[in-house]
C-alpha cells in the first residue's frame, strides 16, 4: 500500500571493517548480497577512521532468493579519517562536516557494469556544469545562481550503464557547512511531493510514496521521486541524500522501466556511505 512501510526491509551490502584504505582499494572484493547496515560511528584512538556493524541478509519483502534483481556490488568500507577529525553526526561536529576525501564517499559501480560516456567510471572531480547538465536546460541558470550563493565546494561524481540498459549517475556536493547546504536545498530542490528543478528527460517527478520509510542511516534524510506515466522515453527514478554538508543526487534512467529493487538498493548503499 503507497505510504505505509514494510513491516521489514531486508538487509543489503555487506560492509567490511574500517581502516585506513587508499582509494585503490574501494573495489574490493565482490559480494552477492547487500545489507541494510545500522551504522555505528567511532573515531578510533588514532584517528583514523569510523566504522560499521554488519547484519546477516535477510530478504526484501516478496522478494525470496538471490535473483530478485539486486546488483552484484563490491564490500564497501569507510575511508580513513584524517587524524584527529571527527564523523559527520557526533557531538562537536556542529557543521556536520565529512572530512573524508568526498570521492571515496560516492559509491562504486556493481560487477557487470560497464562505462557511462559522460561521467566517470570511478568517482572524481567534476565541474559544476557537469552536474548542472543533469538539469533541465530551463533550470541550470538558477540553480548555477543558487550553488554559487550558498558556496558549494567540490562535486564528485561517477556513472555506469548496466547490460539491462539502466544508467546510473551519482553526484555528491559538500557546502561549506550543513546550514549552506540545507539552505540550497530547499531553495531550488525541495517542493514537498515534487521536486522544484527538473531532470533533464523527466519533466515531472513525484514523490515515490511506496520508500521504505525506515530504509537507510537515521542521520541521512531521503527524498525519492518517481516519473508518472506517460513518460518520455526513459523511464527515471531520482533520490535526494541530504547529510550533513554533503547533499547526493542518485539517478537511474532506462528505456523501459528502472526496476524498483536495484534503485533501492543504489539509494540505500549511498546513503551508508554518507552517514
Amino acid at each position: 500500500m503507497p505510504g505505509q512501510a514494510p513491516a521489514q526491509w531486508g538487509t543489503q551490502q555487506v560492509l567490511g571493517t574500517p581502516g585506513p584504505a587508499p582509494r585503490d582499494r574501494r573495489r574490493l572484493r565482490a559480494a552477492g548480497v547487500w545489507a541494510l547496515a545500522v551504522l555505528v560511528l567511532a573515531v578510533t584512538a588514532a584517528g583514523t577512521g569510523y566504522g560499521l556493524t554488519r547484519l546477516d541478509r535477510t530478504d526484501l519483502p516478496g522478494l525470496a532468493t538471490e535473483s530478485d534483481g539486486r546488483w552484484d556490488y563490491p564490500a564497501l568500507e569507510l575511508p580513513a579519517l584524517p587524524s584527529g577529525s571527527p564523523p559527520p553526526f557526533v557531538a562537536g561536529n556542529s557543521a556536520e562536516e565529512h572530512h573524508a576525501d568526498l570521492r571515496d564517499l560516492v559509491l562504486p559501480s556493481p560487477a557487470d557494469a560497464g562505462p557511462d560516456k559522460k561521467l566517470p567510471a570511478d568517482a572524481e572531480w567534476v565541474p559544476t556544469g557537469t552536474y548542472l547538465d543533469a538539469y533541465d536546460a530551463r533550470d541550470r541558470g538558477e540553480l548555477r545562481r543558487a550553488l554559487r550563493h550558498n558556496a558549494v565546494r567540490h562535486i564528485a561524481a561517477t556513472g555506469w550503464l548496466m547490460p539491462d540498459g539502466t544508467r546510473t549517475r551519482i553526484y555528491l556536493l559538500r557546502f561549506n557547512s550543513g546550514a549552506f547546504a540545507t539552505a540550497w536545498f530547499d531553495e531550488v530542490i525541495s517542493r514537498g511531493d515534487s521536486t522544484g528543478s527538473d531532470l533533464a528527460g523527466a519533466p515531472e517527478a513525484v514523490l515515490d510514496e511506496s520508500w521504505p520509510v525506515e530504509a537507510g542511516p537515521g542521520a541521512i534524510e531521503t527524498h525519492v521521486f518517481d516519473e508518472p506515466e506517460p513518460r518520455e522515453e526513459d523511464h527515471v527514478r531520482q533520490a535526494y541524500l541530504r547529510a550533513g554538508d554533503v547533499i547526493g543526487l542518485v539517478v537511474q534512467s532506462r528505456a523501459d522501466e528502472v526496476a524498483p529493487t536495484p534503485f533501492r538498493q543504489t539509494v540505500i548503499l549511498q546513503s551508508q556511505l554518507l552517514g
